[in-house]
């Protein structure tokens, strides 16, 4: 019976928990995604309560609130897919009580949590 499993399953490398939380090459990544982004993402729209975090899926879900000096409520749903310091690796979907957004506001948004990502990763590195 061992053999019969053994055969079924193809040969890779073992691997534990533990390997997660040694050092990597890319100190820029948590799971899959990239920290900068990750934590400018939660830096810019840190006046939205966060309802749930993944770094895993690079899912970050956020509940309704108003932007200091602003009158609209707005909701977030973030996802960072790409361990890449890049545009691509961002995407935003921002809801008011009354419907999405313009295109606009969302790549306001986003060009705020790239420039503030970009500012994390130079501050890490000594610029």
């Amino acid at each position: 019976m061992d053999e019969i499993i053994e055969q079924q399953r193809p040969n890779r490398a073992q691997s534990s928990l533990f390997d997660f939380f040694r050092n990597r090459n890319d100190a820029g990544q948590v799971g899959a995604v990239n920290k900068y982004i990750w934590n400018a993402a939660l830096e810019t729209l840190d006046f939205l309560p966060v309802q749930s975090v993944d770094p895993f899926t690079g899912v970050i879900t956020t509940g309704f609130g108003t932007p200091p000096g602003g009158g609209r409520a707005y909701r977030a749903t973030i996802l960072v897919n790409d361990p890449a310091l890049d545009a691509r690796s961002l995407n935003i979907a921002l809801m008011t009580r009354s419907g999405p957004v313009s295109a606009s506001t969302v790549r306001a948004v986003e060009d705020a949590i790239l420039t503030r990502a970009r500012q994390l990763r130079q501050q890490d590195s000594g610029f």
